[in-house]
């Protein structure tokens, strides 16, 4: 009579990645869901969700993403559609494109910085645009 559809799994547990403190990865990563760095990453990401650096997570490489939280380093180009918050214990260095833009005092902002509000495509560093959805 009622026919309930199951969930998927990661329905269940929520669509966030997390890469966890001692862990480093060497590599590009694509992702349609959040992200969440307490590890290590050398190498590019993208994804049309959320990335949160956390106080222990570093990224060396390209960005790009919708929106975005960091609280520990980040160091080269990086380009949010929506909101990069930058937390005060937070070292960012390289170029930074964002719609929106959020600095808490203390942090280290040692990068040049492009605002572009409502953002759809934002190029990749070879040139190649690379398509982010807005709302």
């Amino acid at each position: 009579m009622f026919t309930k559809k199951e969930k998927s799994f990661t329905e269940v547990l929520g669509k966030t990645n997390r890469i966890v403190e001692g862990t480093v990865i060497t590599g590009n990563i694509v992702s349609t869901a959040d992200f969440r760095f307490d590890g290590e990453l050398i190498g590019d990401f993208q994804s049309t969700g959320k990335l949160v650096i956390g106080p222990s997570g570093s990224i060396v490489g390209d960005v790009i993403c919708n929106n975005a939280d960091i609280e520990g380093k980040f160091s080269g180009t990086i380009q949010v559609t929506e909101l990069l918050n930058i937390k005060a214990k937070a070292s960012i260095q390289g170029q930074v494109t964002v719609g929106k833009l959020s600095v808490e005092p203390g942090a280290d902002f040692s990068a040049t910085c492009t605002m572009k509000p409502n953002v759809k495509n934002l190029l990749l560093a070879d040139g190649k645009e690379a398509k982010q959805k807005t709302s």
